[in-house]
């Protein structure tokens, strides 16, 4: 396969994404230039030729930017400045792989997903529902394996694809046959400026839709609503779906309205690609969830740990308040914009808050001034063993930070695994 025969990229960031890029647009023809800041990184990526953009000389088609270096806000890149002011175009992987597919004359479908929250458990939901329908797919993007790393499909393919603001922005030519917009609350305002930055970020996921595509919408927020209005002006059928759509759902791998808001959007798609009615209910039955997302690990004394650690801000973890009656909650790390304020009407709920890493000090203040039960601890290590003392009465540990991971852990991952190791007792 040389469908990138005579093209030249530079892939900077070589981590998750990068490298795989890297391999997999060598493989298909293109010569292909590397790097990374970190020194270990370009030594690592020896089987390429190691060099910025701004020292390669003559022609390039682009920069392939992993998605967590900005390109703008809140301060470009280098390398990435360099190549704008060049008229480099700067993009992501997913772009590339749809270059490929097209180029080698797949017809394979497209559907992506993005919203501040709920995108990995509808992405990995909606290829679940794929395969009990025996319809060939790939997932992967922001969840699982970076997108150019995808096999190439069969034209009945599907590729299910999460995408982040962060991807979104750096796509030109990828069109989603099917798209959904899940939620929108603040988030990475770092990197999109405001607000109006990120809507713009994520309405992306609906560009170079025509009559033929589905544009499915989450109508539970305000923002979302705002982006719905402007949707049915568009060329796309539009689908709008809420929380509401699909009475409380009995699968133990997805409790909550936003569960339902997630069901309700991987039905959607799924119909939009032809699946039938009965493929759909059996693979939401049957679907074993995501780790780290309101995931039962351990149940001690009377006492279930509740690891939802994918929740890095206060709306994804006022899904999972909103589950429980009564719970002890362990919170904090690397709050965003508006703390936990949007919370408020989860605190009665709190039977006692065990506050950790950077931001703890602030989440303990407003708690303290709602008259919540708190105590700053500083680590997860010492959280969990005083959690578990105080959760005798209401049964639940909930660990649903409402904040990033980074001060203390190197992801959410990370977090989520130490946590379900101390609710296990170690």
């Amino acid at each position: 396969m040389s469908i990138f025969a005579g093209s030249r990229f530079v892939v900077v960031g070589l981590g998750r994404a990068g490298m795989p890029a890297a391999e997999r647009l060598r493989e298909l023809g293109a010569d292909v230039f590397v790097w990374d800041d970190s020194e270990a990184s370009r030594e690592a990526a020896s089987a390429f030729i190691v060099a910025r953009p701004s020292e390669v000389e003559g022609h390039l088609d682009a920069v392939v930017l992993s998605p967590g270096i900005p390109h703008k806000l809140p301060q470009p890149h280098p390398e990435a400045e360099w190549a704008l002011a060049q008229g480099v175009p700067v993009l992501t992987d997913a772009e590339l792989l749809y270059q490929a597919v097209r180029g080698l004359g797949s017809q394979a479908r497209f559907a992506g997903i993005t919203g501040t929250n709920g995108k990995s458990t509808t992405t990995a939901l909606l290829a679940h529902i794929l395969d009990v329908a025996g319809i060939p797919n790939a997932a992967g993007a922001n969840l699982g394996p970076a997108a150019l790393s995808l096999p190439i499909l069969p034209d009945n393919g599907v590729y299910v694809l999460e995408m982040s603001s962060y991807m979104l922005e750096r796509i030109a030519t990828l069109r989603f046959d099917v798209a959904v917009m899940l939620n929108l609350s603040p988030d990475h305002l770092e990197r999109h400026g405001d607000m109006a930055g990120y809507a713009a970020a994520k309405r992306e996921i609906f560009a170079r839709q025509d009559e033929g595509c589905t544009a499915v919408i989450g109508i539970d927020d305000a923002e979302s609503r705002e982006m719905a209005a402007w949707l049915r002006n568009g060329p796309a059928r539009v689908v709008e779906i809420s929380g509401d759509d699909i009475a409380e759902l009995k699968v133990k791998s997805l409790p909550g309205k936003h569960n339902a808001q997630n069901a309700s959007a991987a039905t959607a798609m799924a119909r939009a690609l032809g699946v039938d009615w009965g493929a759909i209910a059996q693979g939401i039955a049957s679907f074993p969830g995501l780790p780290h997302r309101q995931q039962e690990v351990a149940l001690r004394g009377g006492v279930r740990f509740i690891n939802d650690s994918k929740a890095t801000n206060a709306d994804a973890a006022s899904r999972a308040m909103g589950c429980y009656e009564r719970f002890v909650w362990i919170a904090g790390g690397v709050a965003k914009a508006g703390g936990i304020d949007d919370l408020a009407p989860f605190f009665p709920r709190i039977e006692k808050a065990f506050l950790i890493g950077q931001d703890g000090p602030a989440f303990a203040w407003r708690l303290g001034e709602a008259g919540v039960a708190h105590e700053n601890v500083e680590t997860l290590d010492r959280a969990v063993p005083e959690a578990f003392a105080a959760a005798a009465a209401c049964g639940v540990v909930l660990f649903s930070p409402a904040a990033a991971s980074f001060d203390q852990f190197p992801n959410f991952e990370a977090r989520g695994e130490r946590f379900a190791a101390l609710a296990g007792g170690e």
